[in-house]
């Protein structure tokens, strides 16, 4: 089919799906630690009940034998879990698009300024915009993600050749100069935060940098997160670019970038939403949808890690389901309360299994790429 998608509810019909191969090269990179290490304040503002939190072990140990095994059997975990969506996209009838494997002998990548370790293309959504029938490459936001839409090109060279616009927005230098500095006290994982700036022959100033995963897609209206002045910049280009097609609206700081876990339209009128004092960030005609409150996540929603601590990263990420169609949602099998919200509001549950989604990052809207919904340009914001 010729893509066409202009927001997240309507009857989905072909979506890419992001994938977790050979993410299992990468052990010795990764550090599950740092989310227990890092972020107890958090834990605590999540889960005020707890008082007795003690951190993972030290890193330099992160690679000893027994935890190599872990962290692989976890990434296993992933990669079964990844497939099981797959599987269970293509029983709803949803032809599903999948990117190029990432070379098991791909350790880094490189530009004139930096380097930087690679991963596998998981969370497609993040560097992508799909606004109609045109592809919008947007500039990432952390340098190991650079050419992760390099993995998705046969995809978009299928819907080019079937008529598709494909755009690449501004590709940043990412030196250290290039980040806003105000991004190091509140920097989101998903945002490059140097701790010490180093100059670089290649500075340009602040750069343009949004992730598409800040944006939100209401048939002609797009909503866009500005947390920088990374992400403003990137809104300023938007507004240019998309002139006369689509109207841009201005979310100032509603979370630090992604807003899939924040704010979800399940259908025309009817959104679900973290917690009430979202509908203050959103346009005026927005909040007067009707909402639905997820249910504050329990720590037995998650799996437990490291002397049964759980990671204090996101507890709302099972937020990020996914919609099939405007009375259809793929949500996470282990959020019982969820689920039971959305039936109690007349919502179709399709439950599936995601674990360690607060390891990885990424829930179902993460992991998916919507290529051809039946919905158009509709003003849903009058």
């Amino acid at each position: 089919m010729r893509l066409n998608s202009f927001d997240d509810f309507t009857p989905l019909r072909e979506v890419v799906l992001g994938s977790a191969s050979n993410y299992v090269e990468r052990l010795r990179d990764l550090s599950f630690d740092m989310f227990i290490s890092d972020n107890l304040s958090g834990a605590r503002g999540y889960y005020p009940s707890i008082t007795d939190w003690r951190p993972g072990p030290d890193r330099l140990d992160r690679n000893q034998p027994d935890r190599l095994a872990m962290k692989e059997r976890y990434l296993q975990e992933l990669i079964e879990d990844v497939e099981g969506i797959a599987d269970t996209l293509a029983s709803l009838s949803v032809r599903v698009h999948r990117p190029m494997a990432l070379p098991p002998e791909l350790g880094e990548v490189s530009s004139p300024a930096w380097t930087a370790p690679v991963t596998p293309p998981l969370n497609v959504r993040d560097n992508t915009l799909i606004l109609g029938d045109e592809i919008i490459e947007t500039p990432p936001t952390l340098r190991a993600r650079y050419f992760e839409t390099q993995f998705l090109k046969p995809i978009f060279m299928e819907y080019f050749d079937q008529g598709a616009r494909w755009t690449t927005m501004p590709r940043p230098m990412m030196t250290d100069a290039s980040f806003d500095p105000a991004n190091l006290a509140t920097a989101a994982p998903n945002i490059e935060a140097p701790d010490n700036p180093v100059p670089s022959p290649y500075d340009t100033g602040v750069e343009i940098m949004i992730d598409g995963a800040n944006c939100l897609r209401l048939g002609r209206d797009l909503i866009v997160n500005i947390s920088n002045a990374n992400h403003a910049l990137a809104c300023d280009w938007l507004e240019r670019h998309l002139a006369g097609r689509f109207r841009v609206h201005r979310m100032h700081k509603l979370t630090q970038s992604h807003i899939d876990s924040v704010v979800v339209p399940l259908r025309p009128g009817t959104l679900l939403i973290r917690s009430e004092r979202v509908l203050d960030f959103l346009p005026e005609s927005l909040r007067r949808w009707d909402t639905i409150v997820a249910p504050t996540p329990e720590i037995d929603d998650y799996p437990q890690y490291e002397n049964d601590d759980p990671i204090p990263a996101s507890p709302y990420i099972d937020l990020n389901v996914l919609s099939i169609d405007e009375d259809t949602v793929m949500v996470n099998d282990a959020c019982k309360k969820l689920i039971h919200t959305l039936e109690e509001r007349g919502f179709t549950v399709v439950p599936v299994r995601h674990r360690h989604r607060r390891l990885f990052g990424g829930g179902f809207h993460c992991f998916t790429l919507d290529t051809v919904r039946t919905g158009g340009a509709e003003d849903y914001l009058g």
